[in-house]
Parts: C-alpha cells; sequence; structure tokens
C-alpha cells in the first residue's frame, strides 16, 4: 500500500509532536533542542522546522494538544453526572487533578506561561477548559442553582482561581487540601435550597 503525502505529512507532524511532547514533559522546554527531537522521531531537523518554523513552534503545537485533551477530560468528567452541580465540582476536580500529572504540570504549569506568554497561554486556556467553565455557569445560573448574573467575569475569576490552585498543586501544594477549599468557595455560589 502506497502512502500518500498528505498521509506522510501527518505522519511525520505527529511523530515530531509525541516526541517533543515526551521529551518537553520530561525536560523542560529549556533543554529540548528541536534537531535531537527530529532525530528521535526518525525524521530531518528541515521537517521540523517545515512542520513547526522553530522549537518555540513545536512547543505551541504540544501545548494546544495538552489543552484539548485536558479539555475534553474535563468534559467527560462533568458528564458522568447529571446533577448540573456535580457537573461543575467534576470538571473543577479533574482541572485540579491535572496539576498532580507530571506532563501536564511541566508542559502546561510550568513552562506555558513563560514560554508562551501570558497572553497566549490564557487564550488557549480560553478555548479549552475555560469554555467549559463558563457553559457549566450558565446552565447553572439558568436552573436558578447559582444566582443569575453575568457569567463572564464570574468565569473569569473561577478560572484563575483554579489556574492558581493547579499552578501551586504543581509546585507541591496539597491536592486535597486545595479540592477542598474549591469547594468551600463554590458552595459560596449556590443559592441555599
Amino acid at each position: 500500500m502506497t502512502v500518500n503525502r498528505a498521509e506522510q505529512r501527518a505522519a511525520t507532524r505527529q511523530a515530531l509532536l509525541t516526541e517533543g511532547r515526551r521529551r518537553f514533559a520530561a525536560d523542560g522546554y529549556h533543554q529540548v533542542v528541536l534537531a535531537e527531537v527530529a532525530r528521535a522521531a526518525g525524521v530531518t531537523k528541515g521537517a521540523a522546522y517545515h512542520h513547526f518554523d522553530s522549537k518555540a513552534g513545536l512547543f505551541r503545537a504540544v501545548v494546544a494538544e495538552v489543552q484539548q485533551e485536558l479539555g475534553e477530560r474535563i468534559a467527560t468528567a462533568a458528564e458522568r453526572y447529571e446533577d448540573l452541580w456535580e457537573q461543575l465540582r467534576a470538571g473543577c476536580r479533574t482541572f485540579l487533578a491535572a496539576g498532580t500529572d507530571p506532563a501536564v504540570r511541566q508542559i502546561l504549569l510550568v513552562d506555558a506561561p513563560t514560554v508562551l506568554g501570558w497572553d497566549e497561554w490564557r487564550d488557549l486556556d480560553e478555548e479549552s477548559s475555560a469554555r467549559h467553565l463558563a457553559e457549566a455557569l450558565t446552565a447553572l445560573a439558568a436552573a436558578g442553582i447559582i444566582a443569575d448574573q453575568p457569567v463572564e467575569p464570574l468565569a473569569r475569576l473561577l478560572s484563575g482561581a483554579m489556574n492558581e490552585a493547579a499552578l501551586w498543586i504543581a509546585r507541591g501544594g496539597d491536592p486535597q487540601t486545595t479540592e477542598q477549599a474549591l469547594y468551600r468557595l463554590l458552595a459560596g455560589l449556590r443559592i441555599p435550597a
């Protein structure tokens, strides 16, 4: 069976992403050399530059991939529950737990904010997990579980708090006490039954 050019390009790109992700997670951004990633992926340095322009380009693609997967993980965790409040708690719990995953910790929480810059890091977060948070808060307000209020500032406040908590966990903070603190914070949003 012959492999067409598009399939070959896709396979090369995926091999670079996979090896780049492995190395960024294990060694951190500043210790990774693009030529070594290419060699380990079985492609030329020229192919790596063709697909990603630079180490920063490869890293950006890896960050986007990890963010996308995290967003999907959060959505899946939330969808396990029918109760809207439990969906919110499950999504938040899953996001915080990501801070204990060594690859997520190194790529998303340690390196991405400094390598990509705060604005780009926030944009990627907004496209993935922060969007799910805003959707959950909108549903909770519509159901009368939390006060009807503008969702965007509330989502940004909670997203910022959870990002900081995940960063804290990534740097050695206690996940269990952080989760309990988050639940107490969320409970303050709930309208008493």
